[in-house]
């Protein structure tokens, strides 16, 4: 009896530890993804401060435009309601965990990105805007913006392809499968961002 009792002692405390390391294991492995989507969070809000800062530059930009290229109306329209469509986005948890809202996101930014390149063009066909040292300033200020802007969008990448490798392979993926963790997007290549605006001197 004494020996039936000491294994079945063995046998419950053999269980209990493995009861304990695996939901140990559990909580080490949810705590592991949810702090890679944390960290995907963070870079996406630092996405959305570059572009608030582009978004911020623009109406001083058409200002200066409109005092010194009046016959550029066309171009002043495209980037107002470019930059008016970006305004109705604002990035949270919503946008990153629905694609096809992500999408929606990038494509409203990347028209107005377009707009601006049109917008940076046309300085070369009016000397007196080229030779604006307020437009020239505002013309570095957006340069850089959009240079923070493609890292950002890298850094966030970067963050969303850790966390997306996280819940795709083991122990991940068993984790993600019962807590409902979803795969991020990621921000492609903005549409005709590899043709360079055409500039028309006639």
């Amino acid at each position: 009896m004494n020996k039936l009792l000491l294994v079945l002692g063995i046998v419950v405390v053999g269980l209990l530890g493995t009861a304990g390391f695996t939901a140990l294991w559990g909580v080490g492995t949810y705590n592991s993804v949810v702090t890679k989507k944390e960290e995907a969070s963070k870079a996406i809000s630092q996405v959305d401060n570059v572009y608030q800062r582009r978004f911020d530059l623009i109406p001083n930009i058409v200002e200066t435009v409109k005092g010194e290229a009046a016959f550029e109306r066309g171009t002043l329209e495209a980037v107002a309601k470019a930059r008016a469509s970006v305004g109705q986005f604002k990035i949270d948890q919503s946008v990153i965990n629905d694609p096809a809202q992500f999408a929606k996101f990038q494509e409203s930014q990347g028209i107005l990105g377009s707009a601006l390149n049109r917008l940076m063009v046309i300085q070369e066909k009016y000397p007196d805007l080229k030779a604006n040292a307020s437009f020239q300033h505002l013309m570095v200020e957006l340069e850089g913006t959009e240079n923070r802007i493609a890292v950002e969008r890298r850094g966030y990448n970067e963050a969303a392809q850790d966390y997306n490798r996280t819940i795709k392979v083991f122990p991940g993926s068993i984790v993600a499968s019962y807590t409902g963790f979803k795969e991020l997007p990621y921000f492609t290549a903005d549409a005709g961002s590899k043709t360079a605006p055409k500039v028309s001197f006639k």
